[in-house]
């Protein structure tokens, strides 16, 4: 073990952690720092008579790390090394190493925020920046602050590729041991990405045969999830030689099949391991120097528009692209086929995004709410917490009755506080406490469990099915039978959980037809999930919670008026959510199990088709509607809200507007853009529609009907919004008319800018400067003919009269022999008429 490459640094480790309590170890992969580094601090003079945590990631990885160190020592897991994972536990007496996945840290700092007995965390792979991992580290750090004073809890966080920038915001003063690791030379070849029509698994299929023929030693192919891995296997299971090992690894894999795929093969034969991201760190597999990367991983991310979570496809970053390249060298030089260009490697992103940015935060709202935290800026984090999705988690808490308004903030209530002790996301522990109180627990858990784990059965989304087959009422598939033996142990968990736990509390004596039941717990779990067929014999449903979603063509649910849908959603790319899992719901249930989901609500609103404002009393499930009740009286308030959304819908069109109006209204908007700041208000379609609850709601009791609104005196409305003294000011700056020098006067036109000004052009003779209105603004002059068509447009007389007259006067004077057509204009006298005037 002291040949490994981390060995190099550990005085210097234990030195550093002897003057610090937070220290960050860089290693590449294969440098030991999993397996070493703990043995190596299990003398360390800082944990005499203490115990270490070391963080996994992953269950697989957390076991792993386990055995090897107990396989060090010469001992069982169990002894000084054990590890504790979900439906998995190896502790005993004298462990002084606990090896174990982020979640577990969580539960254990709310259960002892001092972690007492423990002198030292270590955060490995640090680098994956799992949700779990950043509210540990958050929560190990204030629980130090507050309790550990003599004896402070020492962190140490280790990853082969960190964001130092990142940690160094975080913790300041934590000094950097960096290991140069052994790695021996890997071969990148880019093999371009596939073309727009051509399949991934197709692709890839063409790698591994040229690897095979190109290359010697085992082959770890990298692939998104689970669907290509199948996909890939199926492709290659005729094409590759006898002595060839084909074996998967993802999370779901049972124990046995994880083993053959970590395990070396067998002298003279060649392994294809066709893993996702779970290979990136943390696992050796033995006899690789092969590496195909698809460049491709999956990723969980909420959808803050419907608060479903989405899977989608997403390129790897640079640094995992690294890791996976490294994998290839742990034992000897080695290759890489990545199945993108050399271009697009500089285009990746440097790091993956953390965790909390884009996953959903329901779980952690209720651990910060445990731990007595409203406001998250009160921890110290890598990356905040984002606001919304935060805001969007509280919002379903409240809602499952976790969550109550106290004051200014939320605290749990006593629902909540049990919830946050069960090992399960908000949601399903709720559907744990609901069953509990119905007197169907084991139900519960089952569902929980079923829930907890990929779904095991494919087509029909009735989760009647799986609760069949997990009772063995189904036939189980050989490739399933791990899945079921993982499901039962996790139900019978959850149960035991729920019998320690939930002890004491009471039950309902409201009593449920057993068919309904699991429509119960899942609706109860997914209040926004409830679902309504818009169109009766339809695939079509609407959620409680306004998404529409679809089940699959001739699923046995499809005819079903009323769902509780547990799971929907889809992937990137797909135009519309499909429906997974789900159970049929009696709407009947709404009057008795359900009734705490329905609210009801008086609704005032528009009816399109009466043209009126209607009341009616709405019983609802979210944004479904079960019932109506049409009432005679219509709150004032109310009334007047809903004509205004319809104004605002419709536009200021279904107000009576007349030319008047416009007119008055235009030469406000001509005062108010050309003296901003006067006062003059805005009366800009736009804004009238914005500040419709100050000018128009007042005014609006009359009305109930669209023909009412020709009740209102529009005119006088509007002229209440000039406040003192600008109705003087307004026929002062903005008249309707001006005077000629013909002695006549003329309308302004203000619906343009500047104002237009339209006058035969004989009665502006002798007239040089431009008349202005506002505060000096010149109009603009259209002057006409006799027969009132426009002849020029100026806004400078004088110029006119000088320049661009003679040519007008050459056209006109045969046209119209009998008006005046003088050659000196600025002499002649005005006149709207045939008859001269002359100068007395």
């Amino acid at each position: 073990m002291n040949q490994l490459p981390v060995a190099e640094v550990l005085d210097q480790l234990r030195d550093t952690l002897n003057q610090y309590d937070e220290v960050v170890l860089e290693a590449p992969p294969g440098a030991g720092k999993t397996t070493l580094v703990p043995l190596e601090l299990l003398q360390h003079e800082a944990l005499t008579g203490q115990k270490m945590l070391m963080l996994e990631p992953r269950r697989l990885a957390a076991r792993m790390a386990a055995e090897r160190m107990a396989q060090q020592l010469g001992e069982k897991v169990g002894q000084t090394v054990g590890y504790r994972v979900r439906m998995d536990s190896k502790i005993g007496p004298d462990t002084r190493i606990e090896v174990i996945t982020e979640g577990i840290l969580t539960r254990m700092l709310q259960d002892d925020p001092s972690l007492d007995g423990y002198g030292l965390v270590i955060f490995d792979e640090f680098h994956e920046r799992s949700l779990d991992a950043d509210f540990g580290l958050a929560m190990a750090l204030q629980g130090r602050e507050l309790f550990r004073d003599e004896q402070p809890l020492k962190l140490l966080l280790m990853s082969a590729t960190l964001d130092k920038r990142v940690i160094e915001q975080l913790l300041p003063g934590a000094p950097l041991i960096s290991s140069q690791g052994r790695m021996f030379p890997v071969d990148i070849r880019y093999l371009g990405a596939p073309a727009r029509q051509e399949r991934l698994e197709k692709k890839m299929a063409l790698a591994v045969q040229q690897a095979l023929q190109e290359e010697s030693g085992s082959l770890l192919v990298f692939l998104p999830g689970q669907r290509e891995i199948r996909n890939l296997a199926r492709e290659l299971k005729d094409q590759i030689p006898e002595n060839v090992l084909l074996t998967p690894l993802y999370g779901d894999l049972n124990i046995e099949a994880q083993q053959q795929a970590i395990q070396p093969p067998m002298e003279g034969q060649r392994k294809i391991v066709l893993a996702t991201n779970i290979a990136e760190t943390s696992l050796t597999i033995e006899g690789i120097r092969v590496v195909i990367d698809a460049g491709l991983s999956r990723e969980a991310r909420l959808d803050p528009a419907s608060g479903m979570t989405r899977l989608h496809t997403c390129k790897v970053s640079r640094a995992a692209s690294i890791q996976r390249a490294g994998r290839a060298g742990r034992m000897e030089p080695g290759c890489c086929y990545r199945l993108w260009s050399e271009t697009g490697q500089e285009q990746l992103a440097p790091y993956a995004n953390p965790e909390i940015l884009t996953t959903d935060l329901t779980s952690l709202a209720l651990q910060l709410a445990r731990w007595g935290v409203n406001d998250p800026a009160e921890l110290r984090w890598l990356n905040l917490p984002p606001a919304a999705a935060l805001n969007q988690g509280r919002d379903l808490l409240i809602r499952l009755g976790a969550l109550e308004q106290k004051g200014a903030g939320l605290q749990l209530t006593k629902a909540g506080e049990m919830m946050a002790q069960l090992p399960l996301h908000p949601r399903l522990a709720h559907m744990i406490l609901i069953g509990w109180q119905l007197g169907c627990s084991e139900l519960a858990c089952d569902l929980a469990a079923l829930l907890s784990e990929r779904d095991p059965l494919d087509g029909d989304a009735d989760i009647s099915r799986r609760l069949a087959w997990l009772r063995g009422e189904l036939n189980c598939s050989n490739a399933n039978r791990g899945v079921l033996h993982r499901i039962r142990q996790l139900s019978k968990q959850f149960r035991n959980i729920a019998n320690k736990r939930l002890k004491g509390l009471n039950q309902s004596a409201m009593q449920a037809i057993k068919s309904d039941l699991v429509a119960v717990l899942l609706a109860q779990a997914y209040p926004d999930r409830i679902a309504a067929c818009r169109r009766p014999g339809g695939r079509d449903y609407q959620l409680s919670g306004g998404r529409a979603v679809r089940l699959t063509e001739y699923d046995s649910l499809s005819k079903q008026r009323w769902l509780a849908i547990a799971n929907c959603g889809g992937v990137q790319g797909q135009s519309s959510d499909k429906v997974f899992l789900a159970a049929a719901l009696s709407p009947q249930l709404f009057d008795t199990l359900l009734s705490g989901l329905v609210t009801k609500t008086k609704v005032v609103e528009w009816d399109r088709e009466l043209e009126r404002v209607c009341c009616e009393e709405q019983r609802k499930v979210g944004q479904l509607v079960l019932s109506r009740k049409q009432l005679s009286e219509v709150p004032l308030a109310e009334k007047n809200a809903a004509l205004i959304t319809v104004v605002r819908k419709q536009g200021l069109k279904i107000l009576p507007w007349n030319d008047d109006i416009q007119r008055w209204r235009q030469r406000i908007t001509f005062l108010f853009n050309s003296q901003p700041e006067a006062g003059w208000p805005d009366l800009s379609e736009q804004s009238l529609l914005e500040t419709l609850e100050q000018w128009l709601m007042p005014f609006l009791d009359p009305v109930s009907h669209v023909n009412h609104f020709s009740r209102l005196n529009l005119m006088e409305i509007l002229q209440g919004l000039l406040p003192w003294p600008l109705p003087k000011l307004l026929s002062e700056q903005a008249p309707v008319r001006l005077s000629l020098p013909s002695g006549h006067s003329a309308a302004i036109d203000y619906s343009e800018s500047p104002p237009v000004l339209a006058v035969k052009l004989q009665e502006m003779f002798g007239c040089t400067s431009t008349p202005t209105i506002g505060n000096g603004v010149r109009v603009k002059i259209h002057l006409l003919s006799p027969a009132r068509r426009p002849l020029a447009v100026t806004q400078d007389l004088a110029s006119f009269w000088s320049n661009a007259y003679r040519e007008v006067q050459k056209d006109m004077k045969g046209r119209y022999p009998k008006h005046q057509w003088p050659d000196n204009p600025l002499e002649a006298l005005p006149s709207d008429g045939i008859k001269r005037k002359k100068r007395t």
